[in-house]
Order: C-alpha cells, then structure tokens, then sequence
C-alpha cells in the first residue's frame, strides 16, 4: 500500500494499512493512522498527528512551517481528526507561540482545490471550505459551516455553527452561528435558513431564531436590544448559541446587516 518512490522517514509513525502513493514526502515527526489515503505527491511533515480514513489528494502540502514572521521556529503542532477529504493543492500549517503552538482541525470536514489554513486555527466538524478558500491565521470555525469559492477570512475572526459564507465574500467581522454573510465585506444577510432545515430544525424553532433575530439586528444597538428580548427566546437552545457567540471573547467585529442605524 506504499508506492516504492514514497518518501517516508524511518522515525515517522505510519499504521499499516495507510495507503500512501507515489512520490509523496513524510517527515519523521509525522503520525499517520489507519485507513488514511494519501493518492500522490502528498507532503506531510513537522509535528503532524493524522487520524483514521482521511482522503489527501495530490500536491496538497500539510504541516509546513507558519507564514508567519513571528515565529522563531518553536515546537508547534498540527492535529487532524477523521474522516476529512483534502483536495489538491490544500495547504495547512501548524500552530504559533502567539496561538497555543496548535492548529486543530476536526472531523468530516472537506477542503477544496487550493485551500489555505493558515497557523493557530481551529475548524470544527463537518465543515466545507470551496474551492480557494484563504482562512488567515488564529481563525475559528465552527461545526457544520460552509464558506463558499475564494472566500478570504480576516485573521483572529470567527465563524459560528451553521453559519453560510458566500462566495467571494471578504470575511472581516465574526458571523453568528446560522447567519448568512456575504459582500466584498462581509455584511450579515439574515439567516441560513436551508442549513437549518437541512439540521432537521423545527419550524417552530426556525420562527424563533428569525423573530430574535429581527429584533437583536434591528438597530446597530444590537447588545442593548439582546437584552429586551422575552425569556421564552433567550432560553432557546439555538438562540443562545447565538447569544453566547457574541458575548465570548473576540478580536474582531460582530457582523452586521447593511444601513442599520
């Protein structure tokens, strides 16, 4: 299941059923386990783990030293869960002193053509980045988001839970989970109403989220008016996942819908 002109230090852990193809370079500090694919000229190295049955396609380039002028060439890590699908030419480096050292990535999630994932970010679960996605350094993802083709995401922002970034889009400011953003700057156009019914929620609970989220967007106010809204809305579970996104630490803006006052 290896390829006679792979290239796979002596020191690197590989489990004996991962398939690794031609040409492709492992570096010894590299762990690999079982089920995973590696379809040719794949480079892995530095600290890198791997977990079970993931798909890496050619020239993708994982665990490369951070883009980054700060770092000094301090022991870092890169950590991939299972299941996840790296297109070609995918691009991902670990993590910073700045950062923790770590750059995580979760479970389920694909990366198309020609993505980057820059040091110290944390993408969830079930997570698609289209084709050329560009994700700056210490950004969050979280589960279940899709951030569409040629999309560049700002450094330290944050993306909620089912959250649908359009493509093209220039990602500056945080987007609630289930939002939809979109715009050269990103701008928060309502809601992600067909990731939600595609999570199976409820119309009733569709209802709620919407009517929290006229009323939380429907000045530039929006800390003020979050807390005017009724009891029976602040305790809905996916309404306080909104809620609880942005009142969390962060660095970068709340995004916003357009001519709010």
């Amino acid at each position: 299941m290896i390829h006679k002109t792979a290239i796979i230090d002596p020191k690197a852990e590989i489990s004996s059923n991962v398939a690794i193809g031609p040409f492709s370079v492992i570096g010894p500090d590299v762990q690999i386990e079982s089920g995973t694919v590696l379809h040719s000229h794949v480079n892995i190295v530095g600290n890198t783990k791997i977990g079970k049955n993931n798909q890496i396609y050619p020239f993708s380039s994982i665990g490369t030293p951070p883009q980054d002028l700060k770092y000094k060439g301090e022991k870092n890590s890169l950590v991939i869960g299972h299941n996840n699908k790296f297109r070609e030419y995918v691009n991902i480096n670990p993590g910073t002193e700045q950062g923790g050292k770590v750059t995580r990535i979760g479970d389920n999630n694909l990366f198309m053509v020609y993505c980057h994932v820059a040091h110290d970010c944390k993408i969830s679960n079930n997570v698609v980045l289209a084709n050329n996605v560009q994700v700056g350094g210490h950004v969050t993802i979280e589960k279940n988001a899709i951030v569409g083709g040629s999309c560049a995401i700002h450094q330290f922002s944050r993306i909620g839970e089912s959250a649908m970034i359009g493509g093209m889009t220039g990602v500056l400011s945080d987007v609630i989970p289930f939002g939809l953003s979109l715009g050269n700057r990103n701008n928060l156009m309502g809601l992600n109403l067909i990731g939600l019914r595609r999570s199976k929620v409820s119309n009733e609970d569709i209802k709620k989220i919407q009517s929290a989220y006229n009323n939380i967007f429907k000045t530039s106010n929006f800390r003020n008016n979050i807390e005017s809204l009724s009891p029976d809305l602040k305790n809905n579970i996916f309404i306080k996942k909104i809620l609880d996104f942005i009142n969390s630490d962060k660095k970068r803006p709340i995004s916003l819908p357009p001519n709010i006052k």
